[in-house]
């Protein structure tokens, strides 16, 4: 059994609405799904497309129809019957590992390029500590150290 499944409100995108559906349709074993984002004149919409044994996608639909993503708002759920192709769940959930790299690439190379700056203020914090009271040396050592576990951590 084919079939569309179009969830239709104002926050519908960037909720992990796809991810969710994906998990929904392997916990009910449906071998073939995939999942995309449109925008439309009716606000964010998700298509999702199954193809399954009937009593697994009608089990799919009870849960897609009572549960949604934490931070969705969605108005309207429609299914639709579907004669297109739809691609293998593992061949979607490669794609959707695909696309969450693709958007945190960027991000993991800015980390990268602000923890080069760590040793400049590492030197900063050194020059401004023998100008102080000793009191605050102590203060200043702790943070020397949280400094090198941050380090450690990110590997460097």
């Amino acid at each position: 059994m084919k079939l569309k499944i179009t969830m239709t409100g104002p926050k519908a995108h960037d909720v992990g609405y796809r991810y969710f559906l994906l998990s929904l349709a392997m916990s009910n074993r449906i071998r073939s799904f995939e999942a995309h984002h449109v925008e439309s004149s009716e606000g964010e919409e998700v298509w999702a497309f199954a193809d399954g044994e009937e009593e697994a996608i009608a089990a799919f639909c009870s849960l897609v129809e009572s549960k949604r993503p934490a931070r969705s708002v969605v108005t309207s759920v429609v299914f639709d019957d579907f004669e297109g192709e739809v691609m293998k769940i593992g061949d979607y959930a490669q794609f959707c590992t695909t696309v969450q790299l693709n958007k945190a690439i960027p991000l993991l190379l800015e980390i990268g390029e602000n923890t080069r700056a760590i040793p400049q203020i590492l030197e900063e914090v050194k020059s401004i500590r023998e100008d102080i009271q000793p009191g605050y040396s102590a203060h200043f050592r702790q943070v020397e150290a949280d400094v090198r576990a941050i380090k450690e951590r990110l590997g460097m």
